[in-house]
């Protein structure tokens, strides 16, 4: 049955494609590059650091518009994504018969797995580096309501929106790509383990994602690590460097109304629970 037999509204999402598995089952760690760079699409650029490096193995991504590229997160210690980054850039001036885009970063949260090539990208030049604090985010993106209030950021022909989402950590925020419909949500939600730091706040930013994307379409929520394996309710060790039964990246907006969903049932207090795909998992503070 057709789209228009059924009444289903047709998307005008750019489609891409997602990689089959992020990882090697048996890396040669000699020969593994730092990063895999893989294409969802010519300007939608997913980077997975390699296990080799650092056992955090986040993902970090790269967005280009007409005018400039948002790079979300610069990774965790061990490797450096600046030559990445460059060649990415460098690849699509060359088909655009351009000269590279001006490149902004920004990170999904302020922890060290995800900043830690901060240093590398602030001497790299037509770069501008947003500090991972909720005082630094705010003021680039004008967010005057921190965390109630969000902002669109052009990026040249194609906008992206900041939604502030503290509750994992200060800074954390999600953002939208509403060309792809993609939601990326750094560590407060994607397969593996949720640590929630603080719980009022990380209830409230659950509920404002889901108020945020009843309206929108989303495709994919994408965030900065897999934990978890292909087995329900099961992930792998922390430390793990390599895991060849990793579970998918992407998971859907079912997943934050089951979030959300576990949450309230909660109440105030936050337990450790594992549901299919993901763990909630209070941080004593």
């Amino acid at each position: 049955m057709n789209g228009e037999q059924s009444g289903a509204r047709p998307s005008s999402l750019e489609s891409g494609v997602l990689a089959a598995r992020w990882a090697p089952a048996d890396p040669d760690c000699a020969h593994a590059p730092p990063f895999l760079v893989h294409e969802y699409t010519d300007t939608f650029i997913i980077l997975r650091q390699s296990g080799c490096t650092h056992f955090e193995k986040p993902f970090l991504y790269l967005i280009l518009g007409s005018a400039e590229a948002l790079l979300v997160d610069t990774g965790a210690p061990g490797a450096d994504v600046s030559a990445a980054v460059d060649d990415v850039l460098q690849r699509h001036a060359q088909r655009e018969h351009r000269e590279p885009l001006r490149l902004v970063v920004v990170h999904s949260h302020g922890h060290g797995d995800h900043t830690a090539g901060d240093g590398q990208l602030k001497r790299r030049s037509a770069t501008t580096v947003v500090d991972a604090t909720p005082q630094a985010v705010a003021a680039f993106f004008r967010i005057a309501d921190w965390p109630r209030g969000t902002a669109e950021h052009d990026l040249g022909g194609r906008i992206v929106d900041i939604v502030p989402i503290p509750g994992h950590q200060p800074a954390s925020i999600a953002i939208y790509d509403r060309r792809t419909g993609i939601l990326l949500t750094g560590d407060t939600l994607y397969p593996g383990r949720l640590y929630v730091n603080d719980a009022p706040a990380f209830a409230d930013s659950i509920t404002r994602l889901v108020e945020f994307t009843a309206a929108r379409d989303v495709a994919h929520m994408l965030g900065a690590h897999i934990e978890n394996t292909r087995t329900p309710f099961v992930d792998y060790p922390q430390g793990t460097k390599h895991q060849p039964e990793e579970h998918a990246l992407e998971l859907g907006r079912a997943h934050l109304l089951e979030l959300q969903a576990a949450l309230r049932e909660m109440g105030g207090t936050i337990q450790r629970r594992a549901l299919r795909d993901f763990t909630i998992w209070p941080v004593a503070r």
